[in-house]
């Protein structure tokens, strides 16, 4: 259910990216890669989990799967937050040197 969630936010964010005309403004590669990048590592995680489980992989109970779910979404989340950060640390629009360099008399 993580590789799930992960490849989904993936895909999202690489439409997004695909179909925006301010792609670079807001860094929206560097959410992409993020999460291909965990798409990437949780994909690792199935195929060695599969060759040690075979099938029984896929008879998971209910708790697994909800625990999957949430390990999903909270890393979609904090993939989010790693962006945020970025995105504030570059400031493309200017908005935080402004703040701070504007004098009040």
């Amino acid at each position: 259910m993580t590789l799930l969630i992960t490849i989904i936010a993936a895909l999202i964010a690489t439409i997004i990216w695909y179909a925006s005309d301010k792609r670079d403004t807001y860094k929206l590669g560097t959410l992409s890669l993020i999460y291909w990048g965990a798409s990437l590592m949780w994909l690792m995680d199935f195929v060695f989990e599969y060759a040690e489980l075979k099938a029984e992989y896929f008879t998971q109970e209910f708790s697994d799967i909800l625990n999957d779910s949430i390990l999903g979404i909270t890393v979609v989340a904090i993939g989010l937050i790693a962006w945020l950060v970025i995105l504030l640390i570059k400031d493309p629009k200017g908005v935080f040197k402004a703040k701070f360099t504007n004098k009040k008399d």
